[in-house]
């Protein structure tokens, strides 16, 4: 097998396609976002990527606050429309029939379609180049009733949760095995 040499670049995929939502119940906004991720587990934390041009950078700059909200099949359309349009001349909860509701730990509302909700706040800033990193820590993670099992488990496999890799949108497929499977003892 040979492989081909390419400049530097953003190849790590499938990334999550999340909304991102900042501000207040009043005032607020919605931008789509693929560099996210966890990068903690205990204290729990995450944190997304913005260009300083983005309307949400200042939000989320004087604010120090931020949901992740994780997407779904259902949501795709609209994830990639808020991504495309900008806050500071449209309300986009409002333009994509999207229902704020209000979080427990942060004043930025939640997306209600979303299956998972990160409430987050701002724990340091990192101007990186083209992008400012916002590590945060995660405050409350807010599911869905109906995602949850009869053992009071979030079963994920039924949110449909969408992913980004090189400029498009894909649903996740099936579940491939558990966390140690390839080691685990057969019963």
């Amino acid at each position: 097998m040979s492989k081909v040499y390419w400049k530097p670049g953003t190849l790590e995929y499938p990334l999550p396609a999340v909304m991102v939502s900042c501000g207040d119940m009043r005032k607020s906004n919605i931008m789509t976002a693929a560099w996210t991720g966890i990068i903690n587990s205990d204290p729990a934390m995450c944190y997304v990527s913005i260009r300083k041009e983005r309307y949400s950078y200042n939000i989320i700059k004087k604010t120090g606050e931020f949901v992740i909200n994780l997407t779904t099949e259902s949501l795709c359309r609209k994830t990639d429309w808020v991504g495309v349009r900008t806050g500071a001349k449209i309300d986009k909860f409002k333009q994509m029939n999207l229902t704020k509701e209000k979080a427990t730990k942060v004043k930025s509302p939640l997306i209600a379609e979303s299956p998972i909700n990160l409430e987050c706040r701002v724990s340091q800033t990192i101007d990186l180049g083209s992008h400012t990193m916002f590590l945060a820590n995660i405050l409350s993670v807010d599911v869905d009733d109906k995602y949850i099992n009869s053992k009071g488990a979030l079963d994920i496999s039924k949110c449909n949760l969408i992913a980004y890799a090189n400029g498009s949108y894909f649903a996740l497929g099936k579940k491939l095995g558990t966390f140690g499977y390839s080691v685990r003892k057969k019963k």
